[in-house]
């Protein structure tokens, strides 16, 4: 075992250990009670953001539930490190964030950016109103978020009065990374927001941040509800509902499908791109082959390169948040993850090279399941002949015949292609999925592909 691979096993069985997280938590729970303090949340929001508004959604109803004060920050878009394709990013999160809405019942879409001068406006009113976010009203604050965020939102159907239907300017996004040009009092409260935020350790909006622990997005109130929940902190007059999740995960393959209907539809296969260095996807190739077979169809396995080997940076920050943030995903869906070996560099290299030849013998997907639960639930290093060798033994293949193929470059042109298409896509992170011509990102959005699928067999039988 490699310095590296040996010092990632320490550390990571470490940091990804659930019994420091409940330790972690008594500690501080005790010593807000010490200091007689509230529940406290402080949300990070970035008003144009359409994830950050989902959020503020969300956690008014959380307020509503629980004995809880909310601080709204307002902070920046991230930085260049953090959103590297800045483009896509904003397109993609424009359709993601409608999808979301409409699966959890939230009433607004998302069909475009708002207009520079829309933002401005909303950022004016809403730091007139609650100037500091560590003063009196958060509850307030945030109810005038909500309510901005509303309006920014809006579809444009020509009602709207003033600047706020002024929709031939340049949009937040079009003016890059310094969204703002208002007043003193909006960029210094600006300010402060963003370097709150890096203080604390993230780098985007629509996060929050409870007793040491991240929450981003809508997808993630529940782990915080939950957390609410266990400290006994609901309120009296909502104790019946705060046992429901404000946006409960939805689960894979929880309905029946109509197997031979579907068989008849002649469903498209879902083409799944991955890297062997991406946490998530370790968490979700067995789900997304499960998938796969419920429909009837193939798992088409488009290997990428990571980010950081195509010369783009993960910081530390976003490191450490996608392990934590996997670890708990992993404990909810009841797979295992940690301790690691990053398989940084000639550890992915090697294992790609082999990729090919195992899908040719009929084991693709054994070969990637097993190579990504043994590098990340058990810390194997894929850059060693023995580590290589057990994943290879583990997918049911062949070690002679397999060292034929070790180091062989011919799956260099074949990961270039299937980055250039997902590039295409409109995406340019794993793992993501493409169905037909529909696509989406992330482990979970399995959600996406299987209400599409469901879809595409109704109409298969209305036809």
């Amino acid at each position: 075992m490699s310095l590296r691979s040996f010092l990632s096993h320490r550390i990571s069985s470490v940091v990804l250990s659930e019994r420091r997280l409940e330790a972690r938590r008594t500690r501080l729970e005790a010593k807000r009670i010490r200091a007689g303090a509230a529940h406290r949340v402080e949300f990070f929001h970035q008003l144009d953001d359409p994830y950050s508004h989902l959020l503020a959604e969300g956690l008014l109803q959380l307020v509503e539930q629980f004995e809880v004060e909310v601080a709204t920050w307002l902070v920046r878009p991230p930085d260049d490190w953090a959103a590297p394709e800045r483009s896509r990013l904003r397109q993609y999160s424009l359709l993601d964030a409608t999808r979301l809405a409409a699966k959890a019942n939230v009433a607004i879409g998302f069909a475009k950016d708002p207009s520079q001068v829309d933002v401005e406006s909303a950022l004016s009113q809403l730091v007139a109103g609650f100037p500091r976010p560590d003063g009196p009203g958060g509850h307030k604050a945030l109810e005038l978020a909500v309510d901005l965020g509303r309006q920014l939102w809006r579809p444009d159907d020509g009602s709207s009065q003033g600047d706020m239907n002024q929709r031939d300017e340049p949009t937040a996004h079009d003016l890059g990374r310094d969204h703002t040009n208002g007043s003193d009092a909006v960029e210094k409260a600006i300010d402060v927001g963003t370097r709150r935020r890096s203080a604390l350790g993230h780098y985007l909006g629509g996060t929050c941040w409870y007793a040491g622990e991240w929450t981003w997005g809508l997808d993630r109130l529940h782990y915080l509800q939950d957390r609410l929940v266990e400290l006994g902190a609901e309120r009296t007059d909502a104790a019946t509902q705060s046992s429901r999740s404000i946006h409960a995960p939805p689960l894979l393959l929880s309905e029946p499908i109509d197997r031979e209907a579907a068989r008849r539809t002649k469903l498209p296969d879902l083409h799944f791109f991955l890297s062997f260095r991406s946490p998530y996807t370790s968490i979700v190739i067995d789900r997304a082959g499960e998938l796969a077979d419920a429909f009837g169809v193939t798992l088409r396995l488009r290997f990428v390169l990571p980010m950081v080997m195509r010369g783009l940076p993960v910081h530390r920050s976003k490191r450490r948040y996608i392990l934590l943030d996997t670890a708990r995903e992993a404990r909810r869906l009841g797979v295992p993850f940690g301790p690691v070996a990053d398989p940084l560099g000639k550890p992915v290299e090697r294992g790609y090279s082999l990729l090919p030849w195992a899908i040719d013998r009929g084991r693709g997907r054994e070969y990637c399941s097993s190579f990504l639960r043994l590098v990340w639930s058990e810390a194997v290093d894929a850059g060693s002949q023995s580590g290589l060798r057990r994943i290879v033994e583990n997918a049911g293949l062949d070690w002679t015949e397999a060292q034929g193929h070790v180091d062989d470059d011919a799956w260099r042109s074949t990961a270039e292609a299937n980055r250039e298409e997902l590039f295409e896509l409109g995406l340019w992170g794993v793992p993501s999925f493409r169905v037909g011509s529909l696509a989406t990102w992330g482990q979970d959005r399995l959600w996406v592909l299987e209400d599409h699928y469901r879809q595409l067999v109704d109409l298969g039988n209305d036809s």
